[in-house]
């Protein structure tokens, strides 16, 4: 099985929550964050939205929380794999949020595809 990065970036966490990337592709994808950064005090929520038929709404599959400093052995999160065969627009959906009382959190993060 061939597996590709889909998307990958690096998010600055603003207290928000922002969609990192919507894949309008069929196929089996894992979100990967590294939470290295995070100091105590700090929270990141990951989300994986999808659609369950075409032209539905999109809604929360999976929620991973992690609050402050991570250990050693902790600190990438894999969510899913998810499968999907729609190709609608936002049939598929990445976010992560972020807060902080330390400034800003950097999260490195990719969107693994499967095939």
């Amino acid at each position: 099985m061939a597996v590709t990065a889909h998307a990958t970036g690096t998010h600055t966490s603003d207290g928000t929550e922002t969609f990192v990337t919507s894949p309008n592709v069929a196929g089996t994808f894992q979100f990967v964050v590294d939470l290295n950064d995070m100091v105590d005090g700090d929270t990141v929520i990951l989300k994986v939205y999808q659609m369950v038929l075409t032209g539905g709404t999109s809604r929360v599959l999976y929620t991973v929380r992690r609050d402050d400093i991570q250990p050693a052995e902790d600190k990438i999160v894999n969510v899913g794999p998810v499968s999907n065969e729609l190709t609608d627009a936002n049939s598929l959906r990445f976010s992560i949020q972020g807060t902080t009382t330390a400034g800003t959190i950097s999260v490195p993060w990719k969107v693994l595809k499967f095939a």
